[in-house]
């Protein structure tokens, strides 16, 4: 988004970037598709009010075009099947407390009949509305007629600029990775001197509360990549969607090896209830491999979610920088530990296990690393991707041959 002039109000700063967001562009959507639709459901039908119609505009048109072109077929279906079912209830019987319960159970067990999926409820709240009013087999076909008005308008305007969510889910996936090098750098600042078990058992929790943090995210992904399934505005969103869940299945491994790192501290903080946690030394290069861990994590997010190459070329040299650091920190740590344990060899485990779950991190956001997950996740796609995935074999085998993620650009060019 382009820079605001210094000159332009507060208000009206805000006003612009929230129409700018997502879910405000939803709504503008959403709202003028109900619109359309009942502007068009007057002109063509004789009923007065056709409000049936913007209503199954605004449910049909979804936040992605996959999700519209699928619950909007399940979402006609049920309608369809409601207004049926109260034609014929109609005809036989009026609207008393036992039709209206045997309306309901009758309407439920036709929408599993139509499969109509998660808008079961839906077949049952159209007859409700139909019975209940006058005219009824009158009334009910109008009904119908504005449910197809509706979903058509809904199908037809999503169609015309589905929206990509793939910015707001990188945007998630890089506040996700802050908090974690965040974390991260807490951890570094504490180990120096005594540290209460209470202080270590807290940041436990904290790395816990992580999960919550992914599962978000995870459902942010799971709309981008919706978003991107049939989407003529992306030319490869099948690429698209493989370097986001990638990257966050890589934080999310991260994650896990934080909390268990955490369970390291906090075990070791028991043992060490009136003494420092780590001699001086150890100290100051943990904290300094913490900070470089932090920035890892933090370029890594920052490299799989950039939309401009320049970006994602900065940030996987960034990312270079602080794996060679963190490498180099690791090493001076694990020489001095191994003194250490020498001569006071209490929980020497502990130790080992600290430095076990310091290499996995680095080791699962190495460059080499990423390139294998891509060209896994690439062959999972399965049948013979030269041909049905032209691009996607051609970028599988650049990466099987050289190893290297930098020499992969058409990955980091996916979002422009």
């Amino acid at each position: 988004m382009p820079a605001m002039p210094e000159n332009v109000p507060e208000p009206v700063v805000k006003l612009v970037r929230w129409t700018a967001e997502p879910a405000a562009v939803q709504i503008l959507r959403s709202a003028t598709a109900a619109v359309i639709a009942y502007v068009v459901a007057v002109w063509l039908l004789p009923n007065p009010a056709p409000l049936t119609a913007p209503l199954t505009a605004l449910l049909v048109v979804q936040v992605t075009l996959y999700s519209t072109l699928t619950t909007g077929i399940s979402r006609v279906n049920a309608v369809v099947a409601g207004v049926l079912v109260a034609v014929g209830f109609s005809a036989l019987v009026g609207l008393s407390w036992w039709s209206l319960g045997l309306i309901i159970v009758t309407s439920l067990l036709i929408g599993r009949f139509v499969k109509a999926g998660d808008f079961e409820i839906e077949v049952a709240i159209s007859a409700m509305l139909v019975l209940g009013v006058t005219q009824v087999a009158h009334t009910a076909w109008d009904r119908v007629f504005e449910t197809l008005i509706g979903a058509l308008v809904g199908l037809l305007f999503n169609a015309l600029a589905p929206p990509v969510w793939v910015q707001s889910a990188g945007e998630s996936i890089e506040s996700m990775a802050r908090r974690m090098g965040g974390l991260f750098r807490d951890i570094g600042g504490e180990v120096a001197g005594h540290l209460p078990v209470e202080r270590a058992a807290a940041r436990l929790h904290e790395a816990r509360r992580l999960d919550h943090d992914i599962a978000e995210v995870d459902a942010s992904l799971r709309q981008a990549e919706d978003s991107l399934r049939w989407n003529p505005r992306v030319r490869e969103g099948a690429l698209s969607r493989i370097v986001l869940r990638t990257g966050l299945d890589t934080l999310e491994i991260c994650a896990v090896v934080l909390r268990v790192l955490s369970r390291t501290l906090t075990d070791l903080a028991k043992h060490r209830t009136t003494e420092h946690l780590f001699p001086d030394d150890v100290s100051d290069q943990l904290e300094q491999l913490m900070d470089h861990i932090a920035h890892a994590i933090e370029s890594f997010a920052v490299l799989i979610t950039s939309q401009v190459t320049a970006n994602a070329q900065a940030a996987e040299d960034r990312l270079g920088q602080a794996l060679s650091d963190s490498t180099e920190s690791r090493d001076t740590i694990a020489r001095l530990l191994l003194a250490t344990v020498q001569e006071h060899p209490r929980q020497w485990q502990l130790y080992g296990a600290l430095l076990a779950e310091v290499d996995r991190i680095l080791d699962e956001l190495g460059l080499e690393k990423r390139s294998e997950r891509l060209v896994e996740e690439l062959d999972r796609i399965g049948g013979e991707p030269s041909d049905r995935h032209p691009r996607l074999a051609m970028i599988k085998r650049r990466l099987t041959a050289t190893g290297l993620y930098r020499h992969a650009p058409d990955v980091r060019k996916i979002f422009k």
